[in-house]
């Protein structure tokens, strides 16, 4: 009979709740369908796919009220089977084919006070789920859409709102206790006083065998007491079947295998022994088992319910009272029997993939740079200075011009150095009569002091005349002006030694490299590499690595080392100042360590930094 059958998989404790809240509060048939719908099908499966028919009770015409999920299209085996369902008037699965041998289709009609009233069907994807649980659990919802749509015989239903009821003061029980174990207690106390049963017992499977956790009525018991092993050997019993086992065994049940429910009874002296098997997420975990004089229909269906109901909070508190390693082992054995096992092909792909990832990167290599902001400078650059104090007469080339070897660039003024150069050869002329008077004379003496004067003003001559040359500032070698422009400071004073323009050439270059602290330690001379210049990307340049300046420099929040680089072809577009990226080739490393270096560096720091 299917009110004997094996415990439905799902929670009727929360679905029975959800959906009592729904009917209680609105008025809307539709929508209450819907939500029964979904819920069904998320505690059959999540990934189950469900439809409800209705129509005039036998009359018709029949048609879908609720898709679950809304958006998805009925799937036609579905649709077979509730049409197979509604002409038998009973339960059908109907497998898939050659092409969907993991798919099923389970349909129930809706059969109240004799009329059919329309059906409903799930789809599910796999073949791990029993049908008869899910058949089962359709045939428990459906009570409810029976009282959705006969909202006035609520009242008269009286003795199926006493069992749900009394399911929902069990669960209350179950729920109020933080632990496992008390748990167990408290719900097997509470049965045995709302049944009239004596003893009730609660046992959960242990590898293959049941572990009894409480007996009513017993505070301490032992696993080798003859009335303990009786009670797990019934239960193993019934959890072997995967089905309610009573005995004595009704003239219109099922056939059921009952000598260890037999031996109880006659061990017991108690006129009646029901177990239950308890059900979770597509399992048996555990059994009840319930001693009394006897038990008729009614109470069989109370009994029933009440292990829908409690069965998964138990397993819940069961799974969470298990000590962490335990739980750590058993989860890691659970993914590790997937994985191997059959079905979740998506984790197989993602192990496969991240197999061949793991492998990849422990071989794959790649050249390794340090990347770092650069800039061209001459390799020779030139600085050139006021000679005197003087002023700025003109000026003949500026920043950004190329000047030949000896071509004016700047002349200072040279008058007052004119005027000068005027008055010493005036003085010498007049020192140059007084010394031959002197001669004529032959007075040695005036004439020894007239020849000095004579050779004081020829140096004189000769210096202002190297100062006037001096006044054509000119190029030493021929080159760019990098720095200097005196357009705004003709006429303007300059001082002796003041840097007026800066000259470098056009055919000798060198890269000045801004390496990061954190990559200094890879740089050493010799080392090659490329420079791509903002200006002109598409032209690689190669360098070799000269010089590292060991004095760290601060900019931009970020310490730094000057690295020299010698350029090796120098290109016409180039031009001193020029900024780019500079890739330095430091060697080969593996392409997963050149990806991770610096977070790896900075994790490291910071676990340094915070370690006590």
């Amino acid at each position: 009979m299917a009110s004997r059958e094996a415990t439905s998989v799902s929670s009727y404790a929360f679905l029975e709740q959800a959906l009592w809240k729904r009917f209680s509060a609105s008025a809307d048939s539709e929508q209450f369908i819907k939500a029964w719908l979904a819920l069904q099908c998320r505690f059959v499966d999540d990934s189950a796919k469900g439809v409800v028919v209705l129509g005039e009770p036998d009359i018709g015409p029949f048609g879908p009220v609720a898709f679950w999920p809304d958006d998805e299209k009925p799937h036609p085996q579905m649709m077979a089977a509730a049409e197979q369902a509604m002409q038998e008037r009973k339960g059908v699965v109907i497998g898939g084919d050659e092409e969907q041998a993991a798919t099923s289709s389970i349909a129930y009609p809706l059969y109240f006070q004799d009329r059919l009233h329309g059906v409903v069907a799930v789809t599910l994807q796999g073949r791990e789920h029993a049908e008869r649980d899910v058949l089962r659990q359709l045939r428990w919802g459906s009570g409810w859409l029976e009282l959705q749509l006969n909202r006035n015989q609520i009242d008269e239903d009286a003795a199926y709102l006493e069992r749900t009821s009394t399911a929902f003061d069990i669960l209350a029980t179950a729920l109020e206790s933080p632990r496992f174990q008390d748990a167990c207690n408290a719900i097997v106390t509470e049965l045995a006083l709302k049944l009239d049963c004596n003893p009730v017992s609660i046992g959960f499977l242990e590898g293959r065998r049941i572990d009894v956790k409480a007996i009513s009525h017993a505070a301490q018991f032992g696993e080798k007491m003859n009335m303990t092993r009786a009670v797990g050997k019934a239960m193993e019993e019934a959890v072997d079947q995967n089905a309610v086992v009573l005995y004595p065994v009704k003239d219109d049940w099922e056939y059921r295998v009952t000598r260890l429910h037999e031996e109880l009874v006659s061990l017991h002296r108690v006129g009646s022994a029901l177990t239950i098997p308890l059900h979770a997420k597509g399992r048996v975990f555990g059994a009840i088992t319930f001693e009394g004089d006897s038990f008729d229909e009614s109470r069989v269906e109370l009994c029933d319910a009440i292990a829908s109901v409690v069965g998964p909070v138990l397993e819940e508190k069961k799974l969470n009272d298990r000590w962490i390693g335990k739980k750590l082992v058993e989860s890691f054995m659970v993914q590790l029997k997937r994985l191997l096992g059959p079905h979740y092909f998506g984790r197989k792909i993602a192990a496969l993939s991240l197999l061949l990832l793991t492998l990849y990167f422990s071989y794959a290599t790649t050249d390794y740079r340090v990347t770092a902001p650069a800039m061209l400078e001459g390799k020779i650059q030139r600085i050139i200075v006021a000679p005197f104090d003087a002023f700025i007469k003109s000026q003949h080339a500026r920043a950004g011009q190329t000047v030949e070897q000896g071509e004016l660039i700047a002349k200072l003024d040279d008058r007052d150095l004119s005027l000068e150069r005027l008055r010493w050869i005036t003085n010498r002329r007049q020192h140059l009569t007084e010394y031959d008077k002197a001669m004529a004379e032959h007075n040695r003496t005036e004439a020894n002091i007239r020849k000095a004067q004579l050779d004081e003003a020829d140096a004189q001559i000769a210096l202002l005349d190297e100062q006037l040359a001096r006044t054509r500032i000119t190029a030493p070698f021929s080159g760019i002006i990098v720095k200097g422009d005196l357009t705004q400071s003709v006429g303007a004073a300059v001082a002796r030694g003041q840097e007026l323009f800066e000259l470098a050439p056009l055919d000798a270059y060198r890269v000045t490299m801004e390496v990061d602290e954190r990559d200094i330690s890879g740089i050493s001379p010799g080392q090659e590499g490329i420079l791509r210049i903002t200006s002109i990307p598409e032209t690689p340049l190669q360098y070799t690595v000269e010089r590292i300046i060991p004095v760290s420099e601060q900019a931009e929040g970020r310490n730094y080392f000057r690295v020299e680089g010698r350029l090796h072809v120098a290109d016409e577009q180039l031009r001193p100042g020029m900024e780019g990226v500079a890739k330095t080739l430091v060697g080969e490393r593996l392409l997963i360590v050149a990806w991770t270096e610096k977070v790896i560096d900075w994790f490291r720091l910071m676990l340094w930094k915070w370690i006590p």
